[in-house]
């Protein structure tokens, strides 16, 4: 005869862990489809002003690193060590370098490729398995080249409407603006661009596991990177730019701020808290996609949704085995996530690229 506790018991275990994940679950969809409805308002708002990317970013950056400081005040608590200051510090170098090749992309390149670019930054869990010899290799190498067929897929516009080799419509709408079919090398800034934020991603995880601490050093590392961008914002305004229209969008700006920078930092926190979602995962990019595949429809973009989910597929197969984990390790981690919350941060950095 079973006592009540080990009837409470089974009935803990029972519950579906999904159904309490699922509230997090909506907030994190909601606030990547705010944050991909702020790019497309950058995209529209650069494309048809002209405005200097460089001086729109900073200008994004300043009022950002302000309410981060506001927020977490990084001075009081516990004394930061130098050596995790100096990294934030460098890492906002970084920053600063991904938001210049980001905006960038994302003028040249379009909203939906500059978003899928993002997940380049999978590449990383090939070069650490390469330089570590770590996991199976050539899997590794295997998903590098899927990734890889995959970016060049969107380059070439398969995943729009008139770039699609396998197009059943013959008929565009005239609203639609055709979207341009790019050679390879236009693809290396957004590219490069994912793989600098990755980089980001894990200099922050390496310098802290604990999540408090973590965002405080994330607010050290956006006020580095406006400092950094301050210098080339400024030589852009009085040497680079040729127009006189100030880089302001009431929308572009507030959105983005909001949105692109400060909620999805948080969002994106809870995701590898409480559900062990990380940037760089096939989870993650079909959240993203289904947030792409509405704003492309709302915006009546020149959009192929054959194309556009085998372009993803690819992807986020390439995604999978190139940052999968072997077997022994991927039980070592389910046997340490069965236990209290001690061994939550070795969860998330067993999920990262590296």
């Amino acid at each position: 005869m079973m006592s009540p506790n080990q009837i409470s018991e089974n009935r803990g275990l029972s519950r579906p862990p999904t159904f309490r994940q699922t509230p997090l679950q909506v907030i994190h969809f909601i606030g990547n489809l705010m944050r991909i409805w702020s790019v497309y308002s950058v995209h529209r708002y650069l494309s048809q002003t002209g405005a200097s990317v460089v001086l729109f970013i900073f200008s994004c950056l300043v009022p950002s690193s302000i309410i981060f400081l506001l927020l977490q005040r990084p001075w009081k608590g516990r004394p930061l060590s130098t050596n995790q200051v100096v990294p934030s510090v460098i890492n906002g170098g970084i920053t600063a370098l991904y938001f210049i090749l980001w905006g960038k992309g994302l003028k040249t390149c379009g909203p939906l490729r500059i978003i899928l670019a993002e997940y380049s930054g999978a590449v990383l869990g090939v070069l650490s398995a390469v330089v570590y010899r770590r996991g199976n290799v050539w899997k590794k190498v295997g998903g590098l080249l899927a990734m890889l067929a995959s970016f060049y897929f969107l380059s070439q516009g398969w995943a729009f409407a008139t770039g699609f080799p396998f197009s059943f419509s013959d008929s565009q709408d005239a609203e639609v603006q055709p979207e341009e079919v790019l050679e390879v090398k236009d693809m290396l800034i957004p590219l490069l661009a994912g793989i600098l934020s990755a980089l980001r991603r894990v200099i922050s995880r390496r310098v802290s596991l604990k999540n408090q601490l973590k965002r405080r050093l994330n607010a050290i590392s956006i006020a580095s990177a406006t400092c950094f961008l301050f210098p080339v914002a400024m030589w852009d305004m009085i040497i680079g730019s040729t127009s006189v229209e100030l880089p302001f969008s009431a929308w572009a700006f507030s959105s983005f701020v909001l949105f692109g920078i400060i909620l999805i930092f948080y969002v994106d926190s809870i995701a590898e808290e409480r559900l062990h979602m990380v940037f760089s995962s096939q989870r993650h990019l079909l959240v993203a996609g289904g947030c792409v595949i509405i704003m492309e429809i709302v915006y009546k973009m020149d959009f192929s949704l054959l194309g556009f989910l085998l372009c993803a597929a690819i992807l986020g197969f390439g995604i999978h085995e190139a940052t999968s984990l072997d077997r022994n390790r991927k039980d070592t981690l389910r046997s340490s996530d069965t236990s209290d919350g001690f061994h939550d941060d070795r969860v998330q950095m067993s999920d990262l690229p590296t």
